[in-house]
């Protein structure tokens, strides 16, 4: 299927592993020219490398860190510098710890605010205008089935990741105009280095393979395969929805 989104820009956060990386890859096997962000160079450099040779296209690299305001203004405009506009954007950062309420300040609550709330509203306000401008673009927030079902022991990530989900509902009427879509991912368990970090620091997450009806994590790719499809032409009556790709794992209708 020609999803209609060849030569289109697109920024895609925390995309030197794991879930932003699928995306940036399945985006550039669709002639998008990706822009990667990430904490670590060297990953970076990596997953630049791991995309050229696969697609034939260079990821355009922006070190910096999504959770320091600073960053996230210097960041935007780099990208905005290098393309002059993005249409596609694509907010996606890893989690905050694991614990419970107790083990956590005012600190650990900001740092988590800024991380999953700050970071995608810096990101979304500095490329908006130019997509009102061209009269097109898709948004598309990656977030956690713990917005729509709490994960025990991950009471940052339940709380502050719903506030995002408000903010794409809200979004997506007030562009919708502009032929601009906001849509939101709720991935459930995934293999990434991520997950693998909150098994070694607890085993019992490996034990949620049980409660998954199709009895495995999901690949990154499979994430990265509907991010593609909310990005493109063929999803242009698609927004406002929060699509959660769990293997069956939520239990509420």
């Amino acid at each position: 299927m020609d999803l209609g989104i060849n030569d289109k820009v697109a920024f895609i956060g925390g995309s030197s592993q794991g879930i932003g990386k699928s995306i940036a890859m399945e985006l550039s096997k669709e002639g998008v020219q990706p822009i990667i962000t990430g904490r670590n160079l060297n990953s970076l450099t990596d997953t630049q490398n791991e995309i050229h040779k696969e697609t034939g296209i260079t990821p355009y690299i922006i070190r910096g860190d999504l959770s320091i305001e600073k960053d996230r203004i210097r960041i935007v405009n780099s990208a905005l510098n290098e393309y002059n506009k993005v249409d596609i954007v694509i907010t996606n950062s890893g989690g905050p710890p694991a614990g419970k309420f107790d083990d956590f300040d005012s600190e650990n609550w900001r740092n988590a605010y800024e991380l999953l709330l700050g970071n995608p509203t810096s990101i979304i306000r500095g490329f908006l205008p130019g997509m009102k401008e061209q009269n097109w673009g898709r948004i598309i927030t990656i977030t956690s089935m713990a917005v729509k079902q709490p994960v025990k022991n991950l009471i940052l990530s339940n709380s502050v990741r719903v506030s995002v989900v408000g903010l794409v509902k809200s979004l997506s009427n007030e562009v919708a105009q502009y032929n601009i879509t906001v849509n939101n991912v709720m991935p459930g368990y995934t293999d990434t280095e991520r997950l693998q970090e909150l098994i070694e620091a607890n085993p019992s997450f490996n034990m949620a393979k049980n409660e998954i009806p199709m009895g495995r994590f999901a690949d990154p790719c499979e994430i990265g395969y509907a991010v593609a499809f909310l990005s493109s032409q063929k999803a242009s009556y698609i927004t406002g929805i929060s699509l959660a790709i769990d293997g069956g794992w939520r239990k509420s209708l």
